[in-house]
Formats: structure tokens, sequence, C-alpha cells
């Protein structure tokens, strides 16, 4: 089999392996296995719901119900030119998929810019949220300093050069330096698929969109930090230690002292720990689940 059809052939056991639903006249996808308590996943960038495709059906097995959308702009789902791609409106987006998919009440499982678009939701959501577990990502978005390998796609001409030289080769380099610690147990179409998802349709232009509309007002913050303070539902970090750019030891530490956490459960792993520790991050879903049950009887 050739490499171009056996990246289509993983991309495609994907789409087989999850569902299309409309909410709001937009067409999206998502990973919708089991039963029971709903675990909500939300992805970063460049990803999408294909990140978690060993969370999600390790959570059905366990007797839960995953759950894992994909962005409007990323993904299966539509891309829209005339969405607003900021963070509060992808947090609406998400609490409208929530209702769409009968999720009342779900635990919250947020990486990347699904961190920041998950605290608003949960903010926003407070008496829908049974926990929330935290992965790479960051809270203080008022002092956020994207990383380096972000800052290009948020130029314009230079988002889109950039964004060209993002082939396979190129993104299994940056996947290998920045993703995880050892990428020998991932197959590469596997790999490769997340670039070919990411420019599927639109060449990744709604991308290109996102990435220049990052939140970093003081209103938001606030919001954000609404999130894991004071809250009913138990709340837990869990980080690839490795990360090379949304660092443990700064932006790990900063959501500890926000969330008023005592500790930072540290897997180890890169900034894709899902590839890596999905069984791990799963193990430490269950166990806030257990402590959600004694905290919020159902």
């Amino acid at each position: 089999m050739s490499e171009k059809k056996s990246v289509e052939a993983v991309i495609e056991r994907h789409e087989a392996s999850g569902k299309y639903f409309n909410v709001n006249g937009l067409q999206c996808f998502g990973l919708d296995q089991g039963n029971g308590e709903a675990v909500l996943c939300l992805h970063g960038v460049p990803t999408s719901s294909f990140l978690y495709r060993k969370i999600v059906p390790a959570l059905a097995e366990k007797g839960y119900r995953g759950v894992a959308i994909d962005f409007p702009g990323l993904g299966f789902s539509d891309r829209p030119e005339d969405f607003d791609y900021s963070f509060p409106s992808l947090a609406k987006f998400c609490a409208e998929v929530a209702k769409s998919l009968g999720l009342d009440k779900y635990h919250l499982l947020i990486h990347d810019i699904g961190g920041p678009v998950g605290f608003a939701l949960a903010a926003e959501n407070r008496d829908r949220i049974l926990s929330l577990t935290i992965l790479n990502t960051w809270i203080d978005v008022v002092n956020f300093k994207k990383p380096w390998p972000m800052r290009p796609f948020e130029k314009p001409v230079l988002g889109d050069i950039e964004l060209a030289t993002l082939k396979h080769l190129t993104w299994q380099i940056m996947f290998n330096k920045m993703g995880v610690n050892d990428s020998s147990e991932i197959p590469k179409n596997e790999i490769y698929a997340y670039i070919d998802i990411l420019k599927r349709g639109d060449g990744g232009d709604a991308f290109l969109k996102l990435m220049k509309n990052f939140d970093d007002s003081e209103e938001f913050r606030s919001l954000c930090y609404r999130a894991v303070q004071n809250v009913p539902y138990p709340v837990q970090a869990v980080w690839g230690a490795d990360d090379p750019f949304l660092t443990l030891d700064h932006h790990g530490q900063e959501i500890k002292k926000v969330a008023g956490l005592s500790e930072i459960h540290q897997l180890s792993s890169r900034h894709f720990l899902q590839e890596e520790k999905p069984m791990e991050i799963v193990a430490k879903l269950e166990e806030i689940i257990q402590k959600s049950r004694q905290m919020l009887p159902r």
C-alpha cells in the first residue's frame, strides 16, 4: 500500500469510528462511544478528535461515555469562512454540542487551546460540570506568550507560508521533538494523518483564522479563572512533564497556583500525552470521577 493510501485508510477508520451531527446549521463530527457518565474531550491545535482516538474507546470499555468533538474549522467539522473562531465563540459552540448530544452533565477533559475554550465552557455552565481534568494548556491568557512554533501562523502571508511547509516529514520531525518522548510505537501513517486532517477541505484556512483569534483580554482571563476557583466540582491537572513549550515549570505551576491544587500529576511525555499515555490519563479520569461522586451525589 502506498503512503498516501495508507494515511487515507487511517483517516477513513477514524471517520468510521465517529458520527456527524448538526449544531445550529453546522455539520459537526465527533467520537461518541459507550454509556454511563460522559467525559467530554476538547482538543487543541493543530489536532482534532483524532488525538483522542485511544482515550474514547478506553473510556467506553471502562463503562463511561467518551465524547471527543472536532471544533469548527478543524477535523471533519464544517469550516465556514464567516464563523467566529474566537475562544468565547468556541466555548458557546461546545455548550450547544453538549445539548445536541444530550449531555446534561459531564466530566470535562481539556488540552492546548481546548484549555481556554474549556475553562470558558465550564465557567458558563458550572451546573453541568461533574469534574475538570486539565492537560497541558494555559490559563493566564493575558500574559501568555505563544511558543515559537505557533507564532508564524498568526501573521498575514507568513502564516500561509508556514502552513505550506507543514508536510508529512516536517510534521513528523515536529511531532517527535515536541509531541512525544518516543514515537516508535506510533505508526507513521497515524502521525501523518494529523496533517491531512488539518488541511482537509480548505487547506487549513480556518486553522489560520483560529490562530489569529486568541483572546488575551482581562475579562476572558477572569472567566477562565472562574472555572477553577470556588467551584463545586473537583479539578485536577495531568501534565506531559517533558513538554518543551507549554512547560510544567511555568504553565503547569501557573494552573496549580490559580486553581489552588495540591499537586500536578506528571506523566513521562511531551505535549501530545494522549498519544503516549492514554491509559494513564484514563486512570486519572477514573480517580476524579470517583471523587466527583463523593462531592456531587448523583
